[in-house]
């Protein structure tokens, strides 16, 4: 596996983001009638034919449905055929213990990550037992060191959890729950260029005060942008890419796969 140090600082940065892949102990498992295992695999062949070089690989959170370490072992070894390193944090499916269990003594979970020009910052918004995010002390505290020590060098900011409205009711009601926190620390840093998260199952692209902020489809099930209530989407899952250029520019886009056909289990009413 490559190191990141093969990346230079006068080079772009190739990164590609999975996000909310809700693996199973069980590679039968499903959610809302998708097989996640299944649909994964499809998203990394998309990965695969459509990316020649990744600088990182990023893992926004919900890597499990169940918590398991026989999902996060599964997702190690899903993403494996991807030539790049890899970073995760938990989403609120996840499970802390597990997930720390697997990553062992590895890099996995690192959360600050030098590569190329650009500094990124990941953070863990996950609240045991609750389905919304939040940012504790140490969180922030470790975002705003991160970002001080290498004040030139461009920020990306990952999360889980959004935490800014994305215009679906239901679902900014379980984004980041302290967000004024968050910008508290970032609006005084002119060097943060993004934030990144998983989450809300959908693509979303916007600005505030020239930051971009960025949301990604599940490599799963999607929700249905704009929907007041719980609602699946018809979309397919998909990947983000980002390149991040050493002055500070950034380009994204999200790709999906194609030929994915599943029944929706409507007997579940909520995430």
């Amino acid at each position: 596996m490559p190191s990141l140090t093969d990346s230079t600082p006068d080079a772009p940065v190739s990164l590609v983001q999975l996000t909310d892949s809700h693996l199973f102990a069980d590679p039968s498992g499903r959610l809302l009638g998708m097989n996640t295992a299944e649909s994964l695999a499809r998203v990394i062949d998309r990965v695969l034919d459509e990316q020649p070089h990744i600088d990182l690989l990023l893992a926004t959170g919900d890597l499990s449905q169940d918590g398991s370490g026989a999902s996060y072992q599964a997702f190690l070894q899903m993403t494996a055929r991807i030539p790049a390193p890899l970073r995760a944090f938990p989403g609120n499916h996840d499970l802390h213990d597990p997930l720390r269990g697997i990553a062992g003594d590895s890099p996995l979970l690192e959360p600050v990550v030098d590569c190329g020009a650009w500094r990124i910052v990941l953070l863990d918004t996950a609240v045991p037992d609750a389905v919304h995010g939040h940012l504790c002390d140490n969180q922030l505290d470790l975002l705003a060191r991160a970002l001080d020590e290498q004040p030139q060098r461009p920020a990306l900011i990952c999360l889980h959890h959004h935490p800014v409205p994305i215009g679906c009711a239901w679902m900014d009601r379980i984004g980041l729950d302290n967000a004024e926190a968050l910008f508290a620390v970032l609006d005084s840093r002119p060097q943060v260029r993004a934030l990144l998260w998983g989450h809300v199952h959908q693509e979303f692209d916007s600005m505030r005060s020239g930051v971009r902020l960025l949301g990604s489809p599940s490599t799963c099930v999607q929700f249905a942008p704009g929907s007041d209530h719980f609602k699946v989407g018809d979309q397919s899952p998909g990947y983000r890419w980002l390149r991040l250029h050493p002055d500070g520019e950034l380009e994204t886009g999200v790709s999906r796969v194609e030929g994915i056909a599943f029944d929706i289990d409507y007997n579940v009413r909520g995430y």
